[in-house]
């Protein structure tokens, strides 16, 4: 009897010990992904992960809303320097010297493939969005994810409020944008006629490529972390008393630092925004107006003009932590693979705006007709691929470019308050962006 006891007893243990050993093994291997995005991009970023753990049970992407891009890049810095580290973090692409000198803070996305075994291939990415987050070499270090570029986004029902025809409205020069939009706001067919969002990236990273003129020296550093800044110009000096002018007779109006002109569009306050090709997603969701989508506007008088846009938005980027396994890689690797699949590339560019990242997308799109059936939705991948990028309009790579970014806003503003000419505004934003760029060097050359 008590022997028999024991079996069970016995078997009742083994069997509890095998049911724990299935239970255990069942467990998906976890990532934390930190992202910046909130509103429409986030719930379809957050939908398109929830896909993925859906689609098999070996891992678990735990998606977090870490606050700005400037924030998120901050918390993950931080949490390296803690010993915990997200797996992933969507970086957006100024950050990306800082990311490249940060040593042992990141894994870049071609070790990450080669160690893990899991098979890529970076050549589906299109060149111009490859190489802004790729080594001297050509190996990618971060996984291109949303690249955007800045476009004009226009309200076609104000045009025509203001008496103007948007079929034969020409809005190809910054000549003709502020004569169309004088007449919207003298017209009160709109109380702004027309802004931009992302001071800095529209009318300063992405204005000094599409004139092809330097915004930095060295190939805008991509030759080195010896560049020092060149917005100081004729034509940038210019461009800034021009919208100084602009804000004098209320033609435009200066929306803010960061995103925060963009809800002026969506709203129907602005007629003309200067904005990212993904604010699409939030124009679907909150416009009740007509709109379409042109080129960013150009100086006639320059002669390199329209040459080509940059790209901006984000990568992501695979950081190390202590004691990180080989399975964590691995799972952080079929991610990736998962979100950069053409039938992905394709339903991020149609669900966001932003660039089809990866070659086929927009040739399939093209080929099933739906930049004919949906103008302006080619607007973004024309002007980025417009011509062979220059020196000048390759990208830019400077170090700790958020703080730069800071020290232009601020300088544009004192200009736009009258506290400056727009020559001394950007004379001091160059003498004090060296000044980073230079204890930049010192730190990481």
């Amino acid at each position: 009897m008590r022997m028999r006891l024991f079996h069970r007893s016995l078997i009742a243990i083994l069997a509890a010990i095998l049911a724990f050993g299935t239970v255990a093994q069942a467990q998906p291997v976890e990532v934390e992904f930190w992202h910046g995005f909130t509103g429409a991009l986030g719930e379809v970023l957050e939908g398109y992960v929830a896909e993925f753990n859906e689609s098999q049970t070996d891992y678990q992407v735990n998606p977090s809303y870490k606050g700005s891009y400037a924030d998120t890049m901050v918390a993950a810095i931080a949490a390296f320097r803690a010993g915990t580290a997200p797996h992933l973090v969507q970086m957006f692409e100024v950050g990306t010297a800082t990311m490249m000198y940060a040593g042992g803070a990141i894994k870049p996305v071609y070790e990450l493939f080669e160690e893990t075994g899991v098979p890529f291939d970076p050549e589906i990415y299109i060149p111009a969005i490859a190489g802004y987050y790729s080594d001297p070499d050509g190996r990618l270090l971060s996984m291109p994810f949303n690249s955007s570029t800045p476009i004009m986004w226009v309200n076609l029902d104000a045009l025509r409020a203001a008496g103007l025809d948007p079929a034969t409205t020409p809005l190809e020069t910054w000549a003709d944008v502020r004569a169309a939009a004088k007449s919207v706001v003298d017209a009160g067919a709109a109380p702004c006629g027309v802004s931009f969002a992302w001071p800095s990236w529209t009318q300063y990273e992405n204005f000094s490529a599409w004139h092809d003129v330097p915004l930095a020296t060295l190939a805008n550093g991509m030759e080195g972390l010896g560049t020092e800044l060149a917005i100081n110009s004729p034509l940038h000096v210019a461009h800034l008393q021009m919208l100084v002018d602009m804000q004098a007779e209320g033609s435009f109006t200066y929306g803010g630092r960061g995103s925060a002109a963009d809800p002026l569009f969506s709203s129907g306050e602005c007629s003309m925004l200067v904005a990212s090709s993904g604010l699409l997603a939030r124009i679907l969701r909150e416009s009740t107006f007509e709109w379409s989508a042109r080129y960013m506007p150009y100086h006639a008088e320059a002669e390199g003009a329209p040459q080509n846009s940059i790209i901006g938005g984000a990568s992501l980027w695979v950081m190390q932590a202590p004691d990180r396994t080989i399975e964590e890689y691995s799972a952080v690797a079929e991610f990736l693979n998962f979100i950069s699949t053409l039938e992905m590339a394709e339903r991020w560019h149609l669900d966001t705006g932003y660039l089809p990242i990866r070659f086929g997308v927009y040739e399939k799109l093209e080929a099933e007709g739906y930049y004919v059936e949906n103008p302006g939705r080619a607007v973004p991948y024309q002007q980025l691929t417009l011509n062979p990028p220059t020196e000048n309009s390759r990208g830019l790579r400077l170090g700790n470019m958020p703080e730069i970014r800071a020290m232009i806003y601020e300088e544009i503003e004192l200009a736009l308050q009258g506290q400056k000419t727009a020559q001394q505004a950007l004379d001091t934003a160059v003498e004090r962006g060296n000044v980073v760029l230079r204890n930049f060097q010192r730190t990481y050359e």
